[in-house]
């Protein structure tokens, strides 16, 4: 079967899905490719959760996302298309400002009902009450009415200069702002038609600058916001402000030293509010934690602490008794439920059998039943229904993604790993390969970035293992120390400078199973990753040349070095077991690739996204540079317009491009 990467970047992405107030139907966000295939475009489809056609409600060349209703049905979502005629948004400025707009209840034309000047960046209506929340960037001082010809003005004539006086002072591809000449992001209340505007956070500067989460009660009565404060690490801590319409009486829960609370979900009677919180050391890895804040008493309690797992907060159920949260777990990101009661955690399916997978996003209809979305490593994101308790068999919805290859299982096939690592513990893996393939298979190690993070039974749109399986290569995802989904003690394995410890005899540990297995060619490997995998695959680079090639996107060379260049360099020292770099850089360097990089001789692909702050592209300049010295086969291939990820659909086609020609001219010729 070919699944080439042209049918990749064509396939629509189906994002997020919101229920109906009745529960008969989903409002999915969807995104498609843009006529010219030079970037995407998103619709809202409804899709009925009773199984039967879904159709699209939104079209046009413009971005209409985040879909939410507002409490008599009408649908909302947030455009950038124009305001006359749905027309797509021009090239200036202005257009591009998203806004909220409405699909009346009755039927008929989209309506804009917000006009913030700077635009909007998130927005949720009361489920219940007369009440619409938003983010929005403002200028402080500046008059509502001013504000838009004021940062057209300072766009134009300046000045450009940024003044800061802590850190961080960059996120992932962005500048942050903290002056008050700035605009900033601001928590924005009004009535459900958007009239009374009100800031509820006039003296916010950048407390808000990097994606807060919000909500809002049911009964639009109370609005929560997790804004950020250094802590005294000077690692950001989060908490959550919660502002109460009534009295007009704010109130600031989880504060504590060295934490964070985020993923927040009001109760459906809006006196309490989940969140899941962290705390942090350098002697050990964060541990998230479900917190219950009852608003009425004043009090919090821990729900499930005992449970090995990092739970995110799906929804509540309807009678409030218990929430439903997801989790990485054992290679898969499944359903749970938790009653709040006890403590008690529950599985919603067994897995296996079409049952495991990931799920995100999930909402609980009006009949009590589960909707969101899943995708496995074989089949991309799909809208799907199940019920709270007990088997929960996911039931499809209407498809939306175009995969039309049938089904995947036919030619390709997921095996599940499990090998004993140099200490004796076990190492989970998946290994996806052509389906009835004979003889030995040229075999790629894929490394997950993170380094806290998993390869699970869950689709991948920009390192897909199916383009690689097409082409006839075997695909090895492996999950070693840091990994989630296997326990806590796994994660802290990872933890205070260990990067080239145990992690790495993981990897070599699971490549030596893989070289000894009938259906591997030990002759025809490679290693390959992301981020913390682009270190790792720097680190192989200067520990062993096992590998025929290596491939190393967004990585890291130096540890000391890269301290001061990433965008939160406190977390960074937290990372590395608060060491310090500037007394003792021998000590914090110790697993830097640098060091070793007069031994490294397999040829090596690098890739970086110049926009790319968390890891800075001189890292690849400086390996590039350093196996150019030490005449070792290597090639740079840098991405101008993307970040820590390829985006855009033709740098997508690019970097696999880039890829696959590399990896072929060194694994199919002979050794």
């Amino acid at each position: 079967m070919t699944y080439r990467v042209a049918d990749h970047i064509a396939l629509r992405r189906v994002e997020r899905a919101t229920p109906s107030p009745d529960g008969r139907w989903l409002a999915v966000e969807v995104k498609r490719l843009s006529h010219d295939g030079s970037r995407y475009l998103s619709d809202i489809w409804r899709v009925p959760t009773d199984g039967s056609a879904a159709t699209r409600l939104t079209r046009g060349e413009c971005n209409d996302s985040a879909p939410c209703f507002r409490h008599d049905g009408a649908l909302a979502f947030l455009s950038d298309r124009r305001p006359t005629e749905g027309e797509a948004a021009g090239a200036d400025d202005e257009a591009k400002r998203k806004q909220v707009w409405i699909l009346p209840v009755e039927g008929g034309e989209p309506r804009q009902l917000t006009d913030e000047p700077l635009g909007v960046d998130a927005f949720k209506f009361a489920a219940r009450g007369d009440r619409l929340a938003y983010l929005a960037p403002v200028l402080r001082d500046v008059p509502l009415a001013d504000q838009r010809k004021a940062a057209e003005e300072l766009r134009k004539k300046g000045p450009s200069g940024r003044r800061y006086r802590r850190q961080p002072v960059r996120h992932w591809d962005d500048w942050l702002q903290q002056g008050r000449d700035r605009p900033v992001t601001h928590l924005i209340a009004c009535n459900a038609q958007g009239g009374g505007r009100r800031d509820l956070t006039p003296e916010f500067g950048c407390e808000l600058a990097i994606e807060p989460d919000f909500d809002v009660s049911p009964d639009g009565r109370r609005i929560a916001v997790t804004p950020d404060a250094p802590g005294a690490d000077r690692e950001l801590d989060r908490t959550i402000w919660v502002a109460d319409l009534q009295t007009d009486v704010p109130t600031l829960l989880g504060a504590g030293v060295a934490v964070r609370s985020e993923s927040v979900r009001f109760s459906p009677d809006g006196d309490r509010l989940a969140t899941v919180r962290s705390r942090r050391s350098a002697q050990s890895v964060e541990r998230p934690t479900l917190v219950i804040h009852d608003l009425a008493a004043g009090t919090e309690r821990d729900i499930g602490a005992a449970w090995d797992r990092w739970p995110h907060v799906e929804d509540w159920t309807g009678d409030g008794r218990a929430l439903i949260v997801t989790a990485d777990d054992d290679g898969h990101v499944p359903l749970f439920r938790i009653e709040l009661d006890s403590g008690s955690v529950e599985r919603l399916g067994a897995g296996g059998d079409g049952r495991g997978g990931t799920h995100d996003g999930c909402r609980l209809l009006a009949d009590g039943r589960i909707a969101g979305v899943r995708s496995t490593l074989l089949s991309p994101p799909e809208t799907f229904v199940c019920d709270a308790v007990g088997d929960a068999t996911p039931r499809p919805l209407a498809a939306l993604s175009g995969f039309d290859t049938g089904d995947a299982s036919a030619w390709a096939e997921v095996e599940t790993m499990r090998i004993a690592s140099t200490d004796g513990a076990p190492v989970h893996g998946v290994l996806v390969k052509p389906r009835g393939a004979r003889g030995k298979l040229p075999t790629l190690l894929w490394i997950h970035g993170g380094p806290i993070g998993m390869w699970g039974d869950g689709w991948h749109w920009r390192w897909n293992p199916l383009i690689a399986v097409a082409a006839g290569y075997a695909v090895a995802l492996p999950n070693p120390r840091g990994s989630t989904g296997f326990g806590q003690a796994w994660i802290q394995g990872i933890w205070g400078n260990t990067w080239g410890a145990q992690c790495y005899e993981d990897l070599m540990a699971f490549a030596d199973a893989l070289a000894a297995r009938p259906d591997i060619d030990p002759q025809r490997m490679m290693a390959m990753g992301g981020s913390f995998g682009g270190y790792m695959t720097n680190w192989i680079g200067t520990q062993t040349r096992r590998f025929r090639c290596l491939v190393t996107h967004a990585s890291i060379v130096g540890m000391a070095t890269f301290t001061g260049v990433t965008d939160h360099p406190p977390w960074w020292y937290l990372e590395m077991g608060g060491l310090d770099p500037y007394a003792d850089q021998a000590s914090f360097d110790r697993y830097a690739p640098w060091t070793g990089l007069r031994h490294w001789r397999t040829p090596t692909l690098i890739i970086h996204g110049e926009r790319d702050y968390r890891c800075p592209i001189g890292e690849a300049l400086m390996l590039f540079e350093a196996l150019q010295y030490h005449g070792v086969e290597s090639e740079l291939l840098v991405f101008p317009d993307e970040n820590h990820w390829i985006l855009k659909p033709g740098n997508i086609v690019q970097w696999y491009d880039a890829v696959f020609d590399f990896i072929g001219r060194h694994l199919e010729k002979p050794a």
